[in-house]
């Protein structure tokens, strides 16, 4: 690990456990039954213990979505031209896609960035932070160096602190890159030490005969690459992203901020395997919005150490199902903010 990821490392603290147990205390004042309220309270806990406050307080939200092209497109890996991933950034900052809907919906702010598509794209609302464009095809070598790898996990870093200097502490996950499944699936496999039939799903809708097509073309990238599942940076640069790099740095420096970060599908479920591997403090900073019919994306929560809200039956990215989460974990503080204590309500406790 380089000295300035682990000095990055050492700045992620873990919860704090008095401010959890002062919100435990004050929950199981409110009227109602003890625990009754279930995930809200479990969520009002763990962002009390984030902030150090036993009532947290949310500030602008934001839904960053990281866009890249992938090499391994070049396998017929994918049911979309490579091409969509930049006609989509285009989309995103027109306001035109799902992920732009649901976070007017929220009231949150997409964040969309040029981290890594092969093309040239101007527009006055895409933040432009190219490591390159796109990875290599992994089938027949890293899809990038360590050096680029690290380069696009800063990204991420530098990105929140930015954000938070702006008054954001609410962030979402989100990701635009043909192929990524792909990479996604292959991380899973290594860092997981899965078999590739449980974590290789059809992404955009590929029929039988190219999902045997895409399980031997990670099988045989890992093979080629021999990737070492215990140095998590090593795996991220011979079979991942540069969109999952810069993932992995937004959930790392949300962590630093003591700020929640919202995982949304497969892809960014993938980042955070790879931030949990890194800094495993980082996994108390995450919450799992839902489960993706992605195939694996079970196996790959479960590797993080992460259980989801929602089974929405999703599978589209971009960060749409954690925005979905947004009003659940507002609604865990207005809990705690503005719900009546036995004592105030006047109500007999036992």
């Amino acid at each position: 690990m380089s000295k300035s990821l682990h000095s990055i490392v050492s700045a992620i603290k873990p919860l704090d456990l008095e401010a959890i147990e002062a919100a435990s205390h004050h929950l199981d004042q409110l009227t109602k039954p003890p625990g009754s309220l279930g995930k809200l309270e479990d969520v009002a806990k763990q962002l009390a213990g984030m902030s150090g406050k036993t009532i947290p307080e949310i500030g602008k939200k934001a839904v960053i979505v990281m866009a890249a092209d992938h090499g391994v497109c070049e396998e017929g890996v994918s049911a979309f031209p490579a091409e969509v991933t930049q006609q989509m950034v285009l989309n995103f900052c027109s306001g035109g896609a799902a992920v732009n809907v649901l976070a007017r919906h929220t009231g949150a702010d997409v964040i969309c960035v040029d981290i890594g598509v092969n093309a040239d794209i101007e527009h006055e609302l895409l933040y432009s932070r190219k490591v390159r464009k796109g990875t290599n095809n992994m089938a027949k070598g890293p899809a990038m160096s360590e050096d680029e790898a690290l380069q696009a996990i800063y990204v991420g870093i530098e990105l929140v602190d930015e954000l938070y200097a702006k008054g954001y502490t609410l962030f979402a996950t989100g990701e635009m890159g043909i192929g990524n499944t792909t990479a996604s699936s292959a991380l899973l496999t290594v860092l997981a030490d899965e078999e590739v039939v449980a974590t290789v799903g059809r992404g955009t809708g590929i029929d039988d005969q190219r999902l045997l097509h895409k399980q031997a073309v990670i099988e045989r990238a890992i093979a080629l690459n021999a990737p070492d599942k215990t140095n998590p940076i090593d795996v991220l640069a011979k079979m991942g992203g540069l969109e999952i790099a810069g993932l992995t740095g937004v959930i790392l420096g949300a962590a630093i901020h003591r700020c929640p970060v919202v995982i949304d599908g497969f892809i960014s479920s993938a980042a955070a395997l790879v931030a949990s591997r890194i800094a495993p403090h980082s996994v108390s900073y995450m919450i799992a919005s839902h489960q993706s019919q992605e195939r694996g994306h079970e196996r790959l929560l479960k590797a993080v150490g992460l259980s989801p809200m929602l089974q929405m039956d999703m599978r589209l990215g971009e960060g749409t199902g954690a925005l979905l989460a947004f009003p659940i974990i507002e609604a865990a503080i207005k809990i705690m903010k503005e719900m009546a204590t036995f004592a105030s309500a006047g109500i007999s406790q036992s």
